[in-house]
């Protein structure tokens, strides 16, 4: 741990002074990211050493996976329970993510009951199958989550893993601790494996969302893949998101590395 953490701070420090290439890292097994197509998706892919990557769709949506990178779909809210997109799902990988924050009016905004009447369907892919993604209160007793965890074992459906988005308000180094309480917090609860399928730093807690500053960004990358990739109950994450084009706390402007880029590109 110690060796990757002086590893990604120097790259950094190295893109910072003129993006010259970084070291050679062996990538974690866990790394991932969400992305959308641009060009050059497939190099940017490759560079930043993800081992597998969702577009928030049951299909690659036009990415091209490089070699050694795994896809995996999605069925996103009720409306994609359909026996064509569960199909497409089945034959573009072997693990299902449930469902995109149903807990939002603006995302799956499905309730509870909802849900577990559409499980059987997503069960019946056969496909190993996370849990619904919350945006917040994984941890929550009575909370969506909460209640779809204890439906579904009254209900006896499967649930293989728990998948986490986390954007911290707190630009400062204890970021990482913060969302190492998060994500230790849900795992103490179901005791069910963890992706972490979204996560950054972003503040929402104003009326705009407020951004930390490049090096900001850079540091808690390297502090949270580091504390993630030595979390044993932690199978995969993923940043949010890999192009620029998407968010701000994008990795990548079309196939250059922003600092964050290169710190995730070392883990």
């Amino acid at each position: 741990m110690k060796l990757r953490k002086i590893l990604a701070t120097a790259a950094v420090v190295v893109a910072a002074l003129g993006g010259l290439s970084a070291p050679a890292v062996a990538a974690s097994a866990k790394k991932g990211v969400s992305a959308a197509a641009f060009s050059g998706v497939t190099t940017a892919l490759s560079d930043v050493g993800a081992r597998w990557f969702y577009t928030w769709a049951s299909d690659t949506r036009g990415v091209t996976a490089p070699s050694g990178t795994e896809f995996v779909p999605m069925i996103w809210g009720s409306g994609s329970v359909t026996a064509a997109e569960l199909a497409k799902a089945k034959a573009s990988g072997t693990t299902l993510l449930a469902f995109n924050e149903p807990d939002l009016a603006g995302q799956a905004n499905m309730s509870v009951d909802t849900a577990l009447n559409l499980w059987p369907q997503l069960q019946n892919t056969g496909m190993r199958l996370s849990a619904p993604a919350v945006a917040y209160g994984g941890d929550t007793p009575g909370g969506w989550l909460d209640r779809f965890m204890s439906g579904a074992a009254a209900r006896g459906y499967r649930v293989d893993f728990i998948p986490l988005h986390w954007y911290g308000g707190d630009f400062s180094t204890a970021a990482a601790g913060q969302l190492q309480s998060y994500v230790q917090a849900v795992y103490n609860r179901y005791h069910r494996p963890i992706w972490v399928t979204e996560y950054a730093l972003i503040d929402f807690s104003g009326s705009t969302p407020r951004y930390p500053s490049s090096a900001q960004q850079a540091d808690f990358v390297t502090r949270s893949t580091s504390m993630l990739n030595g979390l044993s109950f932690v199978e995969r994450y993923a940043w949010f998101s890999l192009s620029t084009s998407t968010t701000q706390t994008g990795l990548y402007t079309g196939t250059t590395p922003n600092a964050s880029g290169v710190a995730y590109r070392a883990a």
